[in-house]
This record gives structure tokens, sequence and C-alpha cells, in this order.
């Protein structure tokens, strides 16, 4: 053996394989980090290192035979020859060691860095359509139950996004003109219609003891496979641990490389813990998007029968109450939900947070900053793109509101609540134009959207067309259920915008009552503060205040609390308007603290106060910038003196006439505060020896109110 090490020695073996090392190793560290970048596929780094292993022992035979010297390259000698001088002598022994440390030194500073994970492939979004499971066990706890722990499961890769099943069944049904599965055929034609990348066909079979679970991701277009996975489950209980698997299995092969499988199958399956709540939450999904929310309620609180934990179940739950009005409990369910906020995956985390801090909390901000969060980590995602668009809606930032809403419509052309919400964004923003073209396309992707045709009637409205008014809210009616609500009240307004109490009254009594039979405590109290708006054109103020006390005992909120405090100062109860102003004073939502600070300068207003006034309503505007304080900022000017700066603030309130289709930005017809700007624009140009225009925008005035009105009164004497 010392014979053996001297020989090597001798042959320079040793020397020439540490050189083969050392450049070995640096050319492998360098490929690691180049060859991603140029998108080189993951065997090219494999064939490299291979090739590298092979090449060490064909270096040491080489180095055993050859001798590299000074005077070229020479069969080894016979140690008993005369010995060739060695190449480089002690100089290539520096360079062995110089070289290896070199491949030390860039080794470490790659781990320690972590340079290799620098360059991260960017997926394509995927959109994906989960048809039912071909449920083989004859066990109905099965059905409607694998599909939506599939879809939560491969929702936790960033570029996947999963089409709501309930809409795409929805669709079905109008393409086959019945309440259609979604089998395989269906889901095919769904997703072609829809523009969805993806159909995933599952099914589930008995396997002994337990169960096989199988699922196909096709190509919708043409039916071929492109992924095939499968699993199997020991038992019942372990069904929804095998669907994280079969998630896991599908991410990976569509291309997902930061799989954490124990967290797929202990957590980001599906948060329930037994398939019964599992199936019950499946179930009032179904029906809260149908608009079914006391039914949602009871099976989502039979999912929580089944799980106390069940976190997601909790949030819909807090939802389905919120859309009847019942915003106590809703609070209740809401804060149970962010108590399991452990249970569920990031994006439902978040998706979870936006909507508490949108619709509970109101901080619009948090839920942008949250949003952008769960766009910025999930591109794809149609409801975080919808859900920040929303928030920038909220913000009363419209311009950014549509940017979002158009992205959305950019990765999902065909979706109904992103394109209605964006025709409803421009309506906001006064673009009638793109608003009533948008509403029509929403029309023609599914007819039964009442929304939709919210747009026309306020862009009708605002052109002084009644009748088209008066239809479109027709044709809501015909959509049944909040359709027939947010209708009856739209015609309601346009009554009242026109002048015709009686008709306006017998509306709201109409609406009262399908309120009523709806259950839902927010409309019912929308509708009583309509009628106290709608008796106090009518010159009844008592019955206005009875009216407002109804609103209130059934639910607050700022479309119930500004109209009660403006009614309050009216009839001359400032103290009651001065309560409100103090409670919406006291809460963090920047929109309540405007509205506080406005209500106080009205006040200041009608007590002849106007620095104080105008001090008063400004200091709102710097909380938001909203309509009605712009409206009101124009009104104090004017009293004061002041103009041209009441003409400037009643200008811009016209060119923003768009927000005032809802003021207080549920997509309620409130355009009736508008009708009398004309008349106070008008007053403001007059002073200011306008008097063309004016007399123009009196006109307009007196053409949308009977004679009967005081204002139009005024506005006869004025013209002469």
């Amino acid at each position: 053996m010392h014979r053996l090490i001297k020989e090597l020695r001798r042959r320079e073996v040793f020397r020439t394989l540490g050189l083969y090392i050392g450049f070995s190793w640096i050319f492998i560290e360098g490929a690691s980090v180049f060859l991603p970048a140029f998108d080189a596929p993951d065997w090219a780094l494999r064939g490299i290192i291979i090739v590298a292993v092979i090449g060490l022992p064909v270096t040491a035979v080489l180095a055993w035979i050859y001798d590299v010297s000074d005077s070229g390259i020479h069969v080894q000698a016979d140690p008993t020859d005369t010995v060739v001088v060695p190449f480089g002598g002690r100089k290539t022994d520096f360079m062995v060691i110089g070289v290896l440390a070199v491949a030390l030194g860039i080794s470490l500073y790659l781990n320690i860095t972590g340079s290799r994970s620098v360059v991260v492939e960017a997926l394509e979004p995927i959109s994906v359509l989960i048809a039912d499971f071909d449920n083989r066990t004859g066990d109905e706890l099965f059905t409607g139950t694998l599909e939506q722990a599939l879809q939560i499961g491969i929702e936790s890769a960033s570029f996947i996004t999963g089409y709501r099943r309930d809409a795409a069944r929805k669709l079905a049904s109008t393409l086959h003109s019945s309440d259609a599965v979604l089998d395989e055929e269906t889901a095919r034609l769904v997703s072609v219609r829809e523009g969805v990348k993806l159909v995933m066909v599952g099914s589930i079979e008995p396997k002994g003891a337990g169960y096989t679970l199988f699922v196909r991701a096709i190509d919708p277009k043409n039916g071929e496979v492109l992924a095939s996975v499968e699993a199997d489950a020991k038992d019942k209980l372990d069904v929804l641990s095998a669907v994280g698997t079969l998630a896991g299995d599908l991410r990976e092969e569509l291309g997902d490389k930061n799989i954490d499988r124990q967290k797929l199958v202990t957590l980001e399956t599906f948060t329930a813990a037994s398939l019964e709540a599992a199936q019950a939450y499946s179930q009032a999904q179904s029906l809260q998007y149908k608009g079914r929310y006391e039914e949602a309620m009871t099976y989502y609180r039979q999912a929580l029968e089944y799980d106390p934990n069940f976190g997601r179940a909790y949030s819909g739950l807090a939802l389905s109450a919120n859309a009847l009005g019942k915003t106590e409990e809703a609070e209740e369910l809401w804060e149970k939900a962010l108590a399991t906020l452990d249970t569920m995956t990031e994006r439902e985390r978040l998706r979870t947070l936006g909507l508490y801090y949108s619709n509970v909390t109101r901080n619009f901000q948090k839920a942008i900053e949250t949003y952008e969060s769960l766009v910025a980590k999930y591109p794809s995602d149609d409801a975080a793109h919808n859900g920040l668009a929303v928030q920038y809606f909220y913000a009363l930032n419209f311009p950014s509101a549509l940017r979002e809403g158009r992205v959305l419509l950019d990765l999902y052309p065909n979706s109904v609540m992103g394109r209605s919400n964006y025709a409803l964004y421009a309506m906001y923003a006064s673009d009638f134009e793109t608003a009533t073209a948008e509403a029509s396309k929403v029309r023609e992707l599914d007819a039964s959207y009442f929304k939709a045709w919210l747009p026309i009637a306020m862009n009708a409205l605002a052109n002084g067309d009644i009748e088209a008014t008066r239809e479109a809210y027709r044709q809501m009616l015909e959509a049944g259920g909040r359709g027939v609500l947010t209708a009856t009240l739209g015609l309601a307004d346009t009554a009242m915008f026109v002048g015709d109490t009686d008709a306006a009254i017998a509306a709201i009594r109409d609406g009262t009552a399908a309120a009523e039979a709806a259950g839902s405590q927010y409309f019912l109290a929308t509708y009583h503060m309509a009628m106290a708006e709608a008796q106090m054109m009518a010159g009844d103020p008592s019955a206005a205040s009875s009216a407002v006390s109804d609103a209130l005992a059934v639910s607050s909120g700022l479309s119930r609390q500004v109209p009660a405090a403006l009614i309050s100062i009216e009839t001359g109860d400032f103290s009651a308007a001065e309560r409100i102003a103090t409670e919406l004073g006291g809460t963090l939502q920047p929109q309540n603290r405007a509205y506080a600070q406005m209500i106080s300068g009205i006040i200041a207003l009608r007590n002849g106060k106007y620095v104080e006034a105008i001090d008063a309503i400004n200091g709102g505007i710097e909380f938001a910038d909203l309509w009605l304080l712009r409206y009101w900022l124009g009104r104090a000017y004017l009293d004061a003196g002041y103009f041209a700066e009441a003409l400037d603030e009643f200008t811009a309130a016209a060119d923003r006439h768009g927000e005032a289709t809802s003021i207080f930005l549920d997509d309620l017809p409130t355009y009736r505060y508008v009708v009398t700007l004309p008349y106070w624009l008008a007053r403001a140009q007059q002073q200011l020896g306008m008097v063309a225009a004016a007399n123009a925008n009196y006109t307009a005035y007196l053409g949308r109110r009977p004679e009967s009105d005081p204002l139009a009164r005024d506005a006869r004497q004025r013209m002469q």
C-alpha cells in the first residue's frame, strides 16, 4: 500500500485529481446559477454532474499513464529510467490549493446568499374548473364534498385560480335549459365558453376498507389528458388527506416547485375536521351564491356543529348574516372567524382579512394593503383583483378602481361580476357612456344579472328620460330577489326626483313589504329612511320623524344615519343631529368622520355661523372627499356670500354627479340628491352676473319639479 501511494504521488495522480475536482466544482457551481437564467431544462445540470463524476476515474487513469513536463506530454517513465522533470513543480501544488480554495469559497457564498434561488420561474396563470366527482361508492357523503377540498388544495399554488363551480353550474343551466350537473362534457363546454384553461375530472371508488381517488387534468378544447394522478385513503376519515395528496401531485404536474407536502395534507386541503362539515359547507356556499342567505346560514351552522373550529364556515356565515342586514350577529361571527385564521390557507386568510376590513371595520386602507398583498402573491386570483378594485372604489379612488377592474377583465373577460363592477365604477366616475356599454355586455353574458340595469337607469335619469329610467327598473324587477328590492327603491328614487311624492310613497310601501318578506333588515331600514325623505318632500315632518325612528330602530349605518341627521336638521331637532355627528365622529372610518364634520357644519350654517360651517365641512373633506360634502360646502359658501367659491363647488358636484347615483356607495339609487343642484348652481351664477347661464339652470330645474315645489316658485321669480 505504501508503495502504491508513493507511485501515485510520483506519477502526480493526486495533484492532477485535485486540479480536476477543483475546476469541475467551480464549473458545476457556475452552471447551477446560469443554466436557469437561460431556461435550460433540469436534466442539463444533472448531465453535467454525471459527466464530471465519470471523468474522475478517467482522469486518474490518464494521470497514471501520462506525464506533463516542460518538454510536453510523455508516457510515464519507469522508476529505473531517467526521471523526466515534472511540469511546474511546487508551483503546481500551489495552483491545486488555490483552485480548491476558490471552489470552496464559491460554494460557501452561494449557500449563504441563496443565489441559486434568485432566478424563479414565472408560471403562466392557469384557470381551472373542477367537474363533479364521479362518486362510485354509493355513499352520498362524498357527493359535492371533494370538489371544494380539491379546489382549496390546488389554489395554494400562486398561479392557479379555481373557476367558481356555482357560476359554472348556473351557466351550464342556461346552455342546457336545465339545472345541469357539471359532468366532464358540461364542464368542458363551460370552460371553452369562459376561456378556462383546464378541467379537472375526478372519481372516487371503493378499495377494500378504503377508497381510491383519481383526478385527470384535461384540455377542455380537445379533451387531451395533460396530467393524471391517484391516491388511496385507508378509510373515510382519510379521504380529505388523500385529496390533499392529489392536490399536491397536480400542482407538481402543472409546474409548482414550492410544495410543502406535510403542510398540504394537514392544513391546506380543507379546514373541516369531518366530511359532514365539508359537505354542509359546500351546500352553504352554493346557496349563498344564489342569494338564498337564510338557507345558507342553516348549512353553515350545520358545518360548525360538526367542526366548531371551521374558520371558513364562520366567515361565510358572517357574510350571509351581513347580506340579510343582521349586522350585530355578523360582527360576532367575524370575531369567531378571526380566531380561526390559523386554520386557513394563506390565500383564504388574506381573503378573509380583506373582507373583514372592508365589511366590518370599514378600514379601507387596511383592506387595500391586504388585497395588494394577495394580488402580489396570487397574481391570477380573480377574487383578489376584484377585492382590490372594490376597496379602491370605497376609498373614492375611482381611477384606480377602473384600472384594477380592467386587469381583472383582461385575465377573465367573461367574468359577469367583474364586468358588472367595471360598469358601476365607470358610472360612479360619471363616465356613463362606458358604464352603459359595459352593462350591455353584462346582460349578454347573463341576462338575469340585475345590477346590469342600474347604469342604464341612472344614465337615462341623468339625461332626463324618466320613462326609460322606469323601464330599466321594470326590467330589473324581473330578476327577483335583490333585484326587486333594488328596482323598487329605484322607482321611488325616480318619483322623488320628479317630485311625485304619491308615487314615491306607494313604491316605498311595496319595497317595505318585500324587505319584510325577505327578512332583510338592511333593506327594511333603507325603505323606512326613504319614506322619511318622501314624507319631508310631501310636507309632513311629523311622519318623516316617525319614519326616521323606525329606520334607526332596525339598523344604523351611514345610509340611515346621514339622512336621519339631515331630516332632523330640517325639522329643527339639532340635538338629534348632533348625537349622530358625535357617534359618527367617534369611529375609525374616515367617511364616518367626514359626514360627522358635514353635519356639524350644516348645523352651524343654520345658526348663521358661516365661517364655522365652511371650516367644519372643509375639515370633513380632509377625511374623505365625498360628493355630498362638496354640495353642502357650495351651500355654505353661497349663504356666506362667497359666490365664486360656491360656483366652483357646485360645478365640481355637477362634474362628479356619477357619485350621487348612489351616495353611500352601496349600489342603491340616490340620484334624488342631485335634483336641486341646478337651482343652487343658478343662484351662484346669478350673483356673479352670469344671467344666461343662470336662467338655463333655472329652466333645467323647473323641468324636473312640480309647480308646488318651493324652490321652483323661487326660480320662476328670479328669472323675471
